[in-house]
């Protein structure tokens, strides 16, 4: 059974919707990763897989079950772990046993606490007693972190934990993330920026924009402004002087957004695609290949002036292709297919 399945799922905020899910299911003891841009809705959905909201419509369902928000079913069974720790004014060991004293399980309490902190790479006997308004940045998410795991929580949700900390207490907190799911099973859902807790440990990455997901890469989006061109077309020039052409959007609508199953790479002079598709095909460098973590699939980003278009190629594509970083290569697309937001 999925440990999550969405199905039509709409989320308002007011007479806004930030979030619009068709169908996606969560399977247990998986680790899913979340990326988008500020704004596309990761933050949003990641409350609602934490029961802290309710879907203005649709179902969202948690081991084939409909749980409302703050019930005993889920209570602390899932946990969220935020960018800001908001630690309480107490001790580290109070802050880290606090949720055991609400659950009135306190059986062997210092000494679970004190494994917990152990886990996120802090020394109880420095830590235990230390104050929260002494701990660093770094080191209060940790505890954060440790006041969740001490739990065993069956779903662990994480909304940018490394993005306001150390190198050091941000590999400490993927690790400790990672033996969750290898020791107890815990299901780990993760919005970031972080490239190795995408492409090197997750199983699955959804792609957030406006809300929506996407599938088969990042893509690109662009914002305007637009001016005219031909073929009532819509242009915009480039930092490097090149085009991008795109059709005229439905009103209020002024984001694109290239769809990377919708992109072809070309080499140029090489590839005859590159001569029908000249008026739509731009010129860029490979700037990252990933391999992603089944092995069989490369993350792989081309800068065109100042965008960066990151699609999801198969293996055998990139070396068909002699891909490498600095290599230059052409992406062509069709500008009817173009998305508007």
């Amino acid at each position: 059974m999925d440990m999550y399945h969405i199905q039509g799922l709409d989320h308002y905020y007011g007479d806004k919707k930030v979030l619009s899910i068709d169908d996606v299911s969560v399977p247990p003891a998986s680790i899913t990763g979340l990326i988008g841009p500020n704004g596309s809705g990761k933050s949003t959905l990641l409350k609602l897989l934490g029961f802290l909201e309710e879907p203005t419509h649709g179902a969202l369902l948690f081991k084939g079950r409909k749980v409302v928000p703050f019930s005993n079913a889920v209570r602390f069974r899932v946990t969220l772990l935020t960018q800001e720790p908001y630690l309480m004014q107490r001790s580290v060991s109070d802050n880290v046993a606090y949720g055991l004293k609400i659950r009135g399980d306190t059986n062997g309490l210092a000494g679970r606490v004190e494994d917990a902190l152990v886990q996120v790479g802090l020394d109880p006997e420095s830590f235990a007693g230390r104050k929260w308004s002494a701990l660093s940045g770094g080191e209060a998410q940790r505890v954060a972190l440790a006041a969740r795991l001490i739990l065993r929580p069956e779903v662990l949700l994480l909304d940018e934990p490394t993005a306001s900390v150390d190198s050091h207490s941000a590999r400490l907190i993927r690790k400790a993330s990672l033996k969750a799911r290898e020791e107890w099973g815990t299901t780990l859902v993760v919005a970031t920026h972080d490239w190795q807790w995408l492409y090197e440990t997750c199983d699955t990455v959804l792609h957030l924009l406006h809300g929506r997901l996407f599938k088969g890469g990042m893509g690109c989006t662009v914002n305007g402004p637009w001016e005219f061109g031909q073929n009532d077309l819509l242009q915009k020039e480039l930092e490097d002087g090149q085009v991008l052409v795109v059709p005229k959007p439905e009103e209020g609508k002024d984001m694109v957004f290239f769809n990377p199953s919708k992109l072809q790479i070309t080499l140029p002079g090489k590839d005859p695609l590159l001569m029908k598709l000249d008026a739509n095909t731009l010129k860029g460098v490979v700037t990252r290949l990933f391999l992603e973590k089944k092995g069989n699939t490369v993350q792989t980003a081309i800068k065109v002036g100042e965008l960066v278009f990151t699609l999801r190629l198969e293996r055998d594509k990139v070396e068909e292709l002699k891909l490498y970083p600095s290599k230059e290569v052409g992406i062509s697309y069709d500008p009817q297919e173009i998305e508007w937001f």
